[in-house]
């Protein structure tokens, strides 16, 4: 017998039925092995993966490559259902050295067996249908875009994303897609919501009157309008929902939606290298702005008007006249060892890094970390006692914060902390895979004593029982990991100087990843002048919450 493991993918779960996607792939793998012996110990299916995504950056193939590095994996080969479905460019080149590495074979439908690495003719086969697989993802996006670009300037129906403030989405019957409509889809089409469409002529109206992006959001806060984040939480969980922010007003009067008109594909998808120096690693999506010549708009009212044309074409002069253009993005010069874990504990905003050239001495200079609430949003009651700005030093919570770490991070808590992660989720979702294998197994030995067809029960306890064989594998593997004892671990820190003398000669950006992986939350009260931390990690001995 032939122990083997299935790799498949399936990309996103909306589009395709994943349980019918594994379906076919395993069904065409088994077609290829079971007549060698082969039998299928263990599955890895990734789901929602793009296939552009190279395998270190999808779990479920990541977590198989980990397990060719495990002598004890339970499985000697590798199959998959469809090339196109596991190897996307020139995956394949990079990826298939580390199975020949390993000394595990990799079987592929389309060979017609396991492939020989030193077959040119193989090599060529799958680099054909990687190339195969780029073509057609490339083919099917080129499609998309065509059609979404057509149906945005001729269709009067809502194609996607989040309905513009001032208006809400209503039922239009069933899809136009026959498949969609089968399936219970609707369409949808923007109706102007009663309670926050008066709220948006009043803002167009008071910016054509000469009042600010601060006096409008304030007036708006005052008065108790509800802002795009308190109106719709659930599509904006991400926002502070407390007033109205300078921004918000300011998208609000740039949107033309408000004129009637749809202006579609304003951004892009924009892919780039993750690290132009490790090409390997694969790229990136991000939305980009287009300029504005490339927005494509209808030529008609598709959605009720609430903006008569003459007062956004007015307010568009305005915004034209005292706007000194898009700000420009750009990329930090200084390294913030706090980004991301210093907040305000007046507002529960995150304070932001900021450079400040000494003039009393010869250094170079040093970094602010500052809260300026009331120059990007309008204040509630509750708030309205917050200072213009707050501004706390780097060098004066570093050195502390480095103290407190080193007193909890014991050597101690470090062993500890392996023996929690050797029971943590994998291994406990192992133990879990095993003891629902271990009650089908039981359920059918049952039946088979009660006197159940024994042919009919056969090749499902032979399936249970070669899946219950690759777990116990894999976790024998995880069990088998080496881990240190706290006096090795105190051993070891002590050769390298010991923590407290480690991490003040750390990095700034090193010490970013530290206090992230700590889960370190610094709150500064500018009242008391004091930092509260808290930290939660597998190395922290439980919640910890202490003035610094």
């Amino acid at each position: 017998m032939i122990r083997v493991a299935f790799y498949g993918r399936v990309s996103t779960e909306d589009q395709q039925d994943p349980e019918a996607s594994k379906g076919w792939q395993m069904r065409r793998a088994k077609q290829l092995i079971e007549p060698h012996g082969g039998v299928v110990v263990e599955e890895f299916f990734d789901i929602g993966m793009s296939r552009s995504l190279p395998w270190k950056r999808r779990p479920e193939a990541t977590r198989l490559l980990a397990a060719l590095a495990n002598p004890d994996r339970g499985f000697e080969s590798v199959v998959i259902g469809e090339p196109q479905r596991a190897f996307y460019g020139n995956q394949f080149g990079l990826t298939f050295p580390v199975f020949t590495h390993y000394g595990v074979r990799l079987w592929v439908p389309e060979v017609g067996g396991p492939i020989d690495p030193g077959s040119e003719a193989h090599d060529m086969v799958m680099n054909l249908f990687g190339g195969m697989s780029k073509a057609e993802r490339t083919r099917v996006q080129l499609r998309t875009k065509a059609a979404m670009h057509d149906l945005a300037a001729s269709t009067d129906r809502f194609l996607g994303g989040r309905p513009p403030y001032g208006y809400q989405l209503v039922d239009d019957g069933p899809h136009p897609n026959p498949g969609r409509a089968a399936s219970g889809q609707r369409a949808h089409r923007l109706e102007l919501d009663p309670i926050t469409a008066p709220v948006v002529l009043r803002i167009f109206k008071l910016y054509a009157q000469g009042q600010g992006l601060r006096a409008i959001a304030q007036r708006l806060t005052d008065d108790e309008q509800p802002s795009p984040a308190a109106h719709d939480p659930r599509r904006n969980t991400h926002r502070d929902a407390r007033g109205w922010a300078h921004s918000a007003v300011r998208a609000i009067l740039k949107n033309e939606a408000y004129t009637g008109r749809r202006v579609w594909a304003k951004q892009q998808k924009v892919e780039s290298l993750v690290d132009p120096e490790d090409v390997a690693a694969g790229q990136q999506t991000r939305l980009r702005w287009r300029q504005e010549v490339d927005w494509i708009r209808s030529d008609r009212r598709t959605h009720p008007q609430i903006v008569p044309d003459d007062l956004f074409n007015t307010i568009r002069g305005l915004l034209a006249s005292d706007s000194p253009g898009e700000p420009k993005t750009r990329a930090s010069a200084h390294p913030y060892g706090l980004r991301g874990v210093l907040f305000c504990a007046h507002c529960g905003r995150r304070m932001q890094g900021a450079w400040r050239t000494n003039r009393d001495d010869n250094s170079d200079g040093r970094i602010l970390y500052r809260c300026t609430l009331r120059s990007t949003r309008s204040l509630v009651p509750q708030l309205a006692d917050h200072p213009q700005s707050l501004y706390v030093r780097e060098d004066s919570i570093v050195p502390h914060l480095d103290s407190w770490i080193a007193s909890l991070v014991t050597p101690e808590a470090l062993a500890a902390g392996q023996d929690d992660l050797a029971q943590g989720g994998r291994v406990v979702s192992l133990r879990a895979k095993i003891s629902d294998l271990d009650r089908k197994i039981a359920s059918l030995v049952a039946a088979v004593e009660s006197g159940a067809e024994i042919t009919a029960l056969t090749d499902q306890l032979t399936k249970r029982s070669a899946e219950r064989a690759g777990l116990q594998a894999q976790l024998r593997g995880e069990n088998s990991a080496e881990r240190l004892t706290a006096v090795e671990m105190e051993k070891a820190l002590a050769d390298l100087g010991g923590i407290a003398e480690i991490l003040p000669k750390a990095a700034p950006a090193m010490k970013a990843k530290l206090y992230a992986s700590l889960g370190v939350r610094l709150e500064y009260d500018h009242v008391l002048k004091r930092i509260r931390a808290t930290a939660e990690a597998a190395c922290v001995p439980g919640r910890v919450r202490r003035g610094t």
